[in-house]
């Protein structure tokens, strides 16, 4: 009897525990949907809502319909979708590796997209279709590579986030080499680029991009048991039938394409893929069941946010969100690192 009531009371616990953390989800999702309403109403062009609401349905055209559908609607959804996948990919990357520094920017993926685009723009005179292309080529070049090394060499999770940090200095180092051979037209197109922006895709792209955020969020969590295994270690893992090496393979490919996609269509967006999963980790631990869907909701608040305020009180609309996460984000990673104890 006594053993029940324990089991009874450690359940009740539980659930008052997961039901408060569900509570928690439901705020962010509130304040990123807010945040998207507010943005969508603010501008130079001041809307109230009632107006962003019928030009959304389309009871109103000219000036509104325009501003809403074809400007700042567009920018909300991309920065909620780059931050919802680039969020998820770095959350993948760092349980399949078992490393807290792992994230698309230290793998060298986002270097390598950028080197690629640098080459397109100063070598091959392409257009932004191409720049793009020879961006998300670039970004999967730097993935194959490494999943390369850690098969032939057999390297450790430990190992590959060092070959992630080697393959981003020679990539950058690249890119500076190529902007050194740019023209000056050329070199202002490179770095126009090179700042992570939301503000320049079009719905086709964002169809492309939720379609890969769709295929990451699927995965994760139709596999989100065998994630929670491979935090316990391969050796874990493998005794619980999970195929490790495999898991890690497929997995490091799926956020890679996830990175290569966000990265080739709005630049190099630093930090976020790295910072979301820890934020998440401090409000509900490692369990996957409740830490895909947070890192999900936390990266697209993150980056909206970041976008909003760049937006409309920093730099009159023109500041690159980019610039804005690669500001804040090393300080507040480093906090979080300094309040881990705690």
């Amino acid at each position: 009897m006594g053993k029940a009531t324990k089991a009874g009371d450690l359940r009740r616990l539980y659930e008052t525990s997961y039901f408060g953390k569900l509570s928690i989800l439901g705020l962010i999702v509130t304040m990123l949907l807010l945040i998207a309403i507010f943005s969508l109403t603010q501008g130079t062009y001041v809307l109230s809502v009632k107006e962003v609401f019928s030009a959304l349905i389309g009871k109103v055209g000219g000036a509104q319909q325009v501003v809403v559908q074809n400007i700042r609607l567009p920018r909300i959804v991309a920065a909620i979708l780059c931050g919802w996948g680039l969020s998820l990919a770095g959350l993948n990357i760092q349980t399949l590796l078992r490393n807290p520094l792992g994230s698309p920017s230290t793998l060298g993926i986002s270097q390598g997209a950028a080197c690629g685009a640098t080459f397109a723009i100063v070598f091959v005179k392409a257009n932004m279709v191409f720049v793009t292309a020879f961006a998300f080529a670039g970004a999967l070049a730097t993935a194959f590579i490494i999943l390369a090394l850690a098969k032939l060499r057999r390297l450790t999770p430990e190992a590959i986030i060092l070959a992630g940090v080697a393959l981003s200095s020679l990539f950058a180092a690249a890119t500076v080499l190529l902007q050194y051979l740019a023209t000056e037209d050329e070199l202002v197109k490179v770095v126009f680029w090179a700042f992570g922006d939301v503000a320049r895709s079009n719905w086709w792209e964002l169809s492309l991009l939720a379609v890969a955020v769709a295929i990451i969020t699927v995965k994760m969590l139709w596999l989100r048991w065998d994630l929670n295994a491979m935090i316990a270690g391969e050796e874990t893992a493998t005794s619980l039938g999970v195929n490790a090496k495999d898991r890690r393979t497929k997995g490091m490919l799926v956020a890679a394409f996830v990175a290569a996609v966000a990265t080739a269509f709005h630049g190099v967006i630093a930090f976020v893929g790295l910072i979301a999963p820890h934020i998440a980790r401090r409000i509900v631990g490692d369990d996957h069941c409740l830490l895909i869907y947070f890192s999900a909701a936390i990266g697209a608040l993150l980056l909206l946010l970041a976008d909003t305020v760049g937006r409309l009180f920093i730099g009159s609309g023109t500041l690159p969100v980019g610039v804005l996460t690669s500001f804040l984000g090393g300080p507040m990673f480093l906090f979080l690192l300094l309040q881990g104890e705690k």
